[in-house]
């Protein structure tokens, strides 16, 4: 698997994979997305598109190395996790070991920042020793949503049972808050002096994207107010999990007008390889022009 990271001014970005999402998940994430819409456009070609029109995507974490802190932005599904989706129940991935392949050991984690608290983004929070979920980085700062942590903490989730909501919590978010780790933070948080938080809520009531600056250089981890390269053309087409896709539609219309047309690199948090690139402007809609890792590619 290509190993894919990315310099912002003084601070590097490291992609780690869990997991690589089938078409068929994709097709289940994005029902508007089939193969004849998808042939519409012809940009997705080769790397988020085959052939026959099938998406690809991935479920990954992205380690943002500053000169100061080592921050890990959503950990992925997790290990050991009993979840009633047949695709992350009881995953055993080599999560870690890529981890620590790549240069890191939790230890050296000083943050840990979940842009919401669905199944994929929160699962590598802790990890299952002598029958205990124990902190996975235990030196590290766990910064969640106050709006978000307020929604999820409700009861009456209804049709959201299908989200494992009471597990994900039980076994991924109040071990945390056990360890005492926890800091709930605002929508506009600032991480550090190159990393913030910016709202972008819909996907979920609390969500947030990463904004990372550094000596003029500029990305965004856009976490999950999209899943798919597609949305940047068709920003009306919803994501299945999406807690109010009205809002989630008018979030990704203010982000691309935002972004379009400007040096900022996006780094897509559910993007297959390449995972970053930059929005530019496509006749009455955009287009994602994907970017090779800066400088370093090999195989992982």
């Amino acid at each position: 698997m290509l190993a894919e990271r990315w310099h912002i001014g003084d601070v590097t970005i490291h992609r780690i994979v869990e997991m690589a999402l089938s078409s068929d998940i994709m097709q289940r994430l994005i029902p508007d997305a089939s193969p004849q819409r998808l042939s519409e456009l012809p940009w997705l070609r080769p790397h988020f598109v085959d052939e026959g029109g099938r998406m690809s995507g991935s479920i990954h974490a992205l380690i943002v190395e500053t000169p100061d802190r080592l921050i890990v932005v959503d950990t992925c599904v997790g290990n050991d996790k009993t979840r009633k989706n047949p695709d992350f129940n009881a995953l055993q991935s080599s999560f870690l070991q890529d981890f620590s392949a790549a240069g890191f050991t939790p230890e050296r984690v000083d943050t840990v920042l979940c842009t919401h608290l669905h199944i994929d983004h929160v699962g590598w929070n802790t990890v299952l020793r002598d029958g205990r979920w124990e902190p996975t980085f235990p030196n590290a700062r766990y910064l969640f949503g106050e709006t978000e942590f307020a929604h999820w903490n409700r009861e009456d989730h209804g049709a959201l049972e299908r989200l494992d909501v009471e597990a994900v919590i039980a076994d991924s978010v109040r071990p945390i808050f056990d360890a005492g780790l926890v800091d709930l933070v605002s929508t506009q948080h600032k991480v550090c002096d190159e990393a913030r938080l910016i709202s972008t809520p819909g996907h979920t009531p609390g969500h947030v994207s990463v904004l990372i600056e550094s000596k003029g250089e500029s990305a965004l981890i856009t976490g999950d107010f999209l899943h798919h390269p597609c949305q940047f053309a068709r920003a009306h087409w919803p994501s299945s999990p999406d807690h109010d896709p009205n809002l989630n539609q008018q979030t990704r219309r203010d982000v691309y007008k935002r972004f379009a047309d400007t040096s900022t690199l996006l780094i897509g948090t559910h993007f297959a390889s390449p995972t970053a690139g930059r929005l530019v402007s496509d006749g009455d809609t955009y287009r994602f022009d994907a970017a090779l890792p800066s400088n370093e590619q090999n195989s992982a």
